[in-house]
């Protein structure tokens, strides 16, 4: 079974008796069902001081959160592109496979906790932005033949239905707790759901990508677009119709009173209860 830990390293807002900024680590355990409980799921937090912060700090760190865990993961994912050097090191140097991605609702729902409720009472508080968070934003290319599918609608669903997510057939996915998500029961949760003949070695193939978000760019043109790791777009479709414009503008509004909720579904016809690809996905900003 594959344990995915969601990591990040970096200053905090929070500065020792010399003036400097101190570090920290944090590592939990990604939830990747609907049906778990997010009290469940391993936490690591530890400070380091502003003169150890290098990749050796890091494994060793590290190396002490996989002796406590009672899940060793195998797989680490972070979103702070600016540590990709260092945390790569450190998790390459201890057999673990390391992937840059936007896609940690876990730990995005504990940085806010921590921000709103721990560091401002902590001695040395600076309140003040992250610019490493920054995302720059690519041109989107053209998605690869293995993703392409024959046909491709905008569907909806309530939490409600979601919730339930885990009794479903689905061959290849991945979700996290409703519970990081303060909406109520029938909130709308928009979607993209993907037809294809080729439906099951679609999703496959899409499963092997750090899936972000699906968006609606309308600069220069209005475009479909799939987001993955934390700067990579694809582009699915161009919406050339007013009505596919309208539908596509519908989609974003239902995301954002979702509070960036949405999901990627892969089928091979829409009238079956069997999804050959489900992700639940949640567009954040993280600056």
């Amino acid at each position: 079974m594959t344990i995915i830990w969601e990591l990040d390293y970096y200053s905090r807002p929070i500065v020792d008796e010399q003036g400097k900024k101190i570090w920290e680590l944090l590592v939990c355990e990604g939830a990747t069902r609907i049906d778990c409980d997010p009290a469940s799921l391993y936490r690591f937090a530890q400070f380091c001081p502003n003169g150890e912060v290098n990749s050796a700090w890091l494994k060793g760190a590290l190396s002490a959160a996989i002796a406590e865990a009672p899940n060793p993961p195998t797989k680490i994912r972070f979103f702070r592109q600016a540590m990709t050097n260092m945390i790569t090191k450190a998790c390459e140097e201890l057999d673990l496979a390391v992937a840059l991605s936007r896609h940690t609702p876990a730990l995005n729902h504990w940085l806010a906790q921590r921000y709103a409720t721990v560091y401002p009472q902590a001695p040395g508080y600076q309140p003040g932005t992250n610019p490493s968070v920054v995302f720059p934003v690519t041109p989107p290319q053209p998605l690869p033949d293995a993703l392409m599918g024959e046909k491709w609608q905008f569907v909806s669903l309530t939490t409600a239905d979601l919730s339930t997510m885990g009794e479903w057939a689905i061959a290849f996915g991945e979700a996290f707790p409703l519970s990081l998500v303060d909406l109520a029961p029938d909130t709308t949760i928009p979607g993209l759901l993907i037809i294809s003949t080729r439906a099951v070695p679609l999703a496959a193939w899409m499963s092997g990508l750090e899936l972000t978000a699906v968006t609606v760019s309308s600069s220069p043109s209005d475009r479909l677009l799939l987001e993955t790791g934390v700067n990579d777009r694809w582009l699915l479709a161009t919406l050339s119709k007013p009505a596919l414009q309208q539908e596509a503008q519908q989609f974003e509004t239902a995301k954002r009173a979702a509070q960036g909720l949405h999901f990627l579904a892969i089928q091979a016809n829409p009238q079956t209860e069997v999804f050959a690809g489900f992700w639940l996905l949640q567009g954040i900003n993280l600056a």
